[in-house]
């Protein structure tokens, strides 16, 4: 299986503060990974890194080819192409409909033909069982219909990794149970999941890899 995430003697910092040292972490394709751990154990920083949100203060790092220890500005637009990225808080546009939410992602990453636009955003909506829900506001939608609408929104540009924030720490247990449901799927078809949780049932009920985030340091 191909490499995705190569993680060597990584020390991160927050405010200069160090928040994870001795990071060694290898992760491969179609893998289920989850990240378990207090608030402010390191979980989402971790994740920031993975997309170049927080920089590296020491040790060697690769996520899909790129060296994220020295990438350059310019070049994390062409990384963050190749990851999906699910926020707690999904961050939608709450004056656009559904579909105007995820035609403003292609459109940022550089799709022009209006009709492929459309096609596809249909396609992804209907992956997550959201396509008759496309001309609805966000607030017009539950928080799992949001989170549909989130995870669609990452599978938009085929992604090779899923980054997932805590995708249920706001839902109910059935509705996060569908959500699981859905993202277990996604990591059973090919694609890396990792995801941040408090919830320590779901890699019993979903097996994956556990990563314990403990006093600075990731147990595997």
């Amino acid at each position: 299986m191909a490499e995705l995430i190569t993680y060597t003697n990584v020390e991160i910092r927050q405010a200069e503060q160090v928040v994870l040292h001795d990071v060694n972490l290898h992760v491969q394709n179609g893998e289920m990974i989850y990240l378990l751990g207090k608030v402010g154990s390191g979980k989402s920083s971790l994740m920031k890194t993975f997309y170049g949100a927080l920089p590296i203060a020491a040790g060697e790092a690769r996520v899909l080819d790129y060296d994220v220890v020295h990438i350059r500005r310019r070049k994390l637009p062409y990384l963050r192409r190749r990851l999906g990225i699910i926020f707690q808080d999904y961050k939608l546009l709450t004056d656009r409909s559904v579909e105007e939410n995820l035609l403003f992602v292609l459109r940022a990453t550089g799709w022009k033909n209006k009709q492929l636009m459309h096609d596809h955003v249909y396609e992804v909506l209907k992956q997550v069982g959201m396509e008759n829900k496309a001309y609805k506001k966000p607030y017009e939608l539950s928080g799992g219909e949001q989170q549909r609408v989130v995870i669609a929104r990452a599978l938009l540009n085929s992604p090779e990794i899923i980054l997932a924030d805590e995708p249920t720490g706001n839902l109910d247990g059935e509705t996060g149970r569908e959500i699981m449901d859905l993202l277990y799927s996604i990591s059973q078809a090919g694609i890396t999941v990792l995801m941040s949780t408090h919830n320590i049932n779901w890699p019993e009920l979903y097996p994956g890899r556990k990563w314990l985030f403990e006093n600075g340091e990731i147990h595997q």
